[in-house]
C-alpha cells in the first residue's frame, strides 16, 4: 500500500489511546477529547503507559508507547477543532495550500471515528449525488424505488454509522452542490423524496456524525460559500509552520519516510535540507531571516513542495548515485516548483539569487557560496 490511511499507519497508537484515558468521551468518539489531541500532537517523547487497572484487561493494546507528533502547529487550534467536532457544527479548515489541512482532517477522523475513508473530493465536477445518494439502476429497474437500491454517499454512510465525513476542497464544488450540505448540517437528517409514500423516507444521523471540510485560500476557480452554509461551520485557519527549525525537522522526517518506502536511506546532508527550507521560507514570506525583502512568486511555496524537493534529491542520490554535489540538483527542482503557475516567476527566482543568495555568499557561508555559483543552472 503506497499511502496507508492513518488508522492503518498508526493502528497501535489508536488502540493504545482508546484504552489509555478512561475519562468521559463525547458522544460518538472512540476515545476522549484529550486522547484525540494527544494522538495528533504527540506525547512529547514521553512513553505513555496504560493505567494498572486497564493494562490487564486490554492485552491486545500496547502496554506502553510513545505517541508520535503528526501535526506541526498550534495545540490550541487542534483543541478547538476537537471541541467543534464534539458538538453539532461542522469544522472547516482553511489556509494556504500545503499547510497540512487534509492531513489534520485525516488524523482527526481516524482518532474520533476509526476511519478517514468517508471522503468526498470537491471538484467542479462533483455532483449533488456524491454528497447525498445515488441509485443502483439494476435494482431500481427490478424493484422500483426501494431502500436497497440507494447507493449511499460517504456523507450518508457517515450519518448511518455516526462517523465523521470529510469533504476536501469544498469551495471547488458548485454552489448548488455545496448547498446540499445545508439541511444535512442543520437538520441532521436527509430526506429521500423518491421513497416517500404516505410517510416520507428520512435518513437520520446517528450520534457522532459530523463533517470536516477543507478549503484553500488561494485556490483558483473557487465557488463562494453561501452565508447559510458558512453558518453551519466553525472556521479554523491553519497557518504555515512558524518556526524554521520545526519546518526543517518536518521536511527531514517526511522525506526520510518517503525514502524508507523506496527501501533507501535519505542521504541528503542536514545543511542541504536547511538550505531548501530556507529558500522556500524566504520566497513564501517575501523576506529573508536577515530582513531583506524579496519578491514573492505567484506560486505557493508550501512545506509540502519543500518535502517533494527534498525527497526528489534523496531519490536521485539513492537511485542515480554519482560524485556530483547534491546541492547542484536544487536549482533544477526549484525552478520546476517556482515557475509552475507563471513563467514570469522565473525572473523573480533569479532576482532572489542575485539578492539574498549573493548576500549570504558574500558573508562567506559555504553552502550559499556554492548555491550562488550554481546560478547559471537557473538560466538553462
Amino acid at each position: 500500500m503506497q499511502a496507508p490511511p492513518p488508522e492503518v499507519l498508526f493502528e497501535d497508537e489508536l488502540r493504545f489511546l482508546e484504552a489509555w484515558d478512561p475519562g468521559r468521551r463525547p458522544r460518538g468518539f472512540r476515545m476522549t477529547a484529550g486522547a484525540v489531541v494527544t494522538f495528533v500532537m504527540g506525547s512529547g517523547g514521553e512513553a505513555l503507559k496504560l493505567p494498572k487497572g486497564v493494562a490487564g484487561k486490554k492485552k491486545d493494546a500496547p502496554q506502553s508507547i510513545v505517541i508520535t507528533p503528526k501535526f506541526v502547529g498550534s495545540r490550541a487550534l487542534v483543541e478547538r477543532s476537537v471541541v467543534t467536532l464534539a458538538g453539532e457544527r461542522g469544522l472547516l479548515l482553511v489556509g494556504e495550500p500545503g499547510t497540512a489541512k487534509s492531513m489534520l482532517s485525516e488524523m482527526l477522523a481516524a482518532a474520533i471515528s476509526g476511519t478517514s475513508s468517508l471522503t468526498v473530493q470537491g471538484t467542479a465536477g462533483t455532483t449533488e449525488d456524491q454528497l447525498r445518494y445515488g441509485w443502483n439502476y439494476a435494482l431500481l429497474l427490478a424493484k422500483g424505488p426501494h431502500p436497497e437500491a440507494i447507493v449511499p454517499s460517504p456523507v450518508l454512510t457517515a450519518m448511518r454509522r455516526g462517523s465523521l465525513a470529510r469533504i476536501e476542497e469544498v469551495t471547488r464544488c458548485l454552489p448548488e452542490v455545496q448547498d446540499a450540505l445545508v439541511s444535512i448540517l442543520s437538520d441532521r437528517r436527509l430526506a429521500v423524496p423518491e421513497l416517500s409514500g404516505s410517510d416520507p423516507h428520512v435518513e437520520n444521523a446517528e450520534e457522532g456524525f459530523n463533517v470536516i471540510a477543507t478549503a484553500n485560500l488561494r485556490d483558483r476557480g473557487v465557488s463562494e460559500m453561501s452565508a447559510a452554509l458558512k453558518r453551519r461551520f466553525n472556521f479554523e485557519t491553519v497557518p504555515p509552520i512558524a518556526d524554521a527549525r520545526d519546518e526543517i525537522a518536518l521536511v527531514k522526517a517526511r522525506a526520510s519516510r518517503m525514502l524508507e518506502r523506496a527501501e533507501a536511506k535519505l542521504e541528503v546532508d542536514d545543511a542541504v535540507l536547511e538550505a531548501i527550507v530556507t529558500v522556500f521560507r524566504d520566497l513564501r514570506l517575501g523576506r529573508t531571516e536577515e530582513g531583506y525583502a524579496v519578491e514573492k512568486p505567484g506560486t505557493v511555496m508550501s512545506t509540502a513542495e519543500a518535502v517533494s524537493v527534498a525527497s526528489s534529491i534523496g531519490l536521485s542520490a539513492a537511485f542515480l548515485p554519482s560524485d556530483r554535489d547534491l546541492l547542484g540538483l536544487l536549482p533544477g527542482y526549484l525552478t520546476g516548483v517556482v515557475t509552475k503557475d507563471d513563467p514570469k516567476d522565473h525572473g523573480r527566482l533569479l532576482a532572489y539569487w542575485d539578492g539574498a543568495v549573493k548576500k549570504r555568499a558574500e558573508s562567506k557561508l559555504r553552502i550559499w557560496q556554492t548555491l550562488y555559483e550554481l546560478r547559471g543552472l537557473l538560466e538553462r
